[in-house]
């Protein structure tokens, strides 16, 4: 799978929210200032040509709609991450998350909740 710049991420995020949209549709869940209407068409075909996004004609237009699942590029991405930046290692993401002092108290409980229960199905 290929990787996604940042702003086909965006508009993909926008896309999986929306399940199917028109690029004026897409365009209206950006913030201000909003790209121009061209601008989105182009990352638009970017992503098709990815092999992301399909479509189906409408008249003169066209309905985009996702074809890889926001699950599917997330443990992608989160892989690739977990790769490049830690050797693969789960535990040195987490640790350095933990050293950064990014993670709560709570977010360290729900952490530990799923470790056991992973635990116990191993």
């Amino acid at each position: 799978m290929k990787d996604l710049t940042k702003a086909e991420e965006q508009v993909m995020m926008f896309l999986w929210e929306r399940g199917e949209a028109f690029v004026k549709e897409l365009l209206e869940d950006f913030p201000e200032p909003k790209p121009a209407y061209n601008t989105v068409s182009t990352i638009v075909r970017i992503l098709e040509s990815k092999g992301f996004v399909g479509y189906t004609a409408k008249g003169k237009s066209h309905r985009y709609h996702p074809l890889i699942q926001k699950e599917e590029y997330m443990k992608h991405a989160v892989g690739g991450l977990l790769q490049n930046y830690f050797n693969g290692s789960l535990s040195g993401f987490v640790s350095f998350f933990s050293r950064q002092g990014k993670l709560k108290a709570n977010e360290l409980d729900e952490l530990l909740k799923l470790i056991e229960e992973q635990k116990k199905k191993a």
